[in-house]
């Protein structure tokens, strides 16, 4: 786990920022957003955000990541990870490393997700990337709804990664993270080319599973074909 005992330098920052035209729907989310500057008044000094990335793909493991920032930090291009593409995924996830806390991520493997379903699965991940933490945080900000069980200080976010800073940074760490475990199974089972889609059901994976069947790693409980 990398951790940066460092302090970003504070500089003017419009925290989040809204493009127009093609970029509408790209909500960028510069620095500590209003929202998360109202939990740090009441919950604590050290939040945590967390967010998942895997829920659809019919193979691989879900990838949870946990970020902490100092307080003031600022790093230019944080979004919705879905949003980038992944070069500036890849970028942006060294970025967040350096200038993070501390941060670390969490996974729940395919026969967890088959054992349990995805959305359990999914929640375990969080939780392991909340636990890996190098510093305990006072509060948890969650992509989506809160953890059902869990007694860890916490709340959910609906759509957490255009609302807040940390959660969009974890939404980065996550997303590149599981693109590079996909992109070695790739080696692994190269007939279905996960390097390409990573494992999401596209028609070049579904063709692939219809003429080679299933391999380890596919997701047995979704519908493959």
């Amino acid at each position: 786990m990398a951790i940066n005992p460092h302090f970003a330098a504070v500089f003017f920052c419009t925290p989040v920022l809204t493009l127009p035209g093609i970029f509408a729907k790209l909500i960028i989310v510069n620095t500590y957003t209003e929202l998360e500057l109202s939990y740090f008044e009441s919950r604590g000094r050290v939040i945590a955000g967390i967010d998942e990335a895997g829920r659809g793909p019919l193979a691989g493991p879900v990838i949870a990541a946990a970020v902490i920032f100092d307080h003031g930090t600022v790093i230019g291009g944080i979004a919705d990870s879905k949003k980038l593409s992944p070069s500036k995924r890849e970028r942006l996830s060294i970025v967040v490393k350096e200038k993070a806390l501390c941060w670390a991520v969490g996974e729940a493997t395919v026969r967890e997700i088959d054992e349990m379903n995805i959305l359990e699965a999914s929640r375990l991940a969080m939780k392991r990337a909340a636990v890996a933490l190098a510093h305990k945080p006072d509060f948890c900000l969650v992509d989506g709804w809160s953890l059902p069980g869990w007694d860890f200080p916490h709340e959910g976010v609906i759509k957490g990664d255009r609302k807040c800073f940390t959660i969009a940074a974890a939404s980065i760490i996550a997303k590149h993270y599981r693109d590079e475990i996909m992109i070695r199974l790739d080696n692994e089972f190269p007939q279905y080319g996960f390097a390409r889609h990573k494992g999401y059901p596209t028609l070049l994976h579904r063709e692939a599973i219809r003429k080679y069947g299933p391999c380890p790693i596919h997701r047995m409980t979704f519908k493959l074909l």
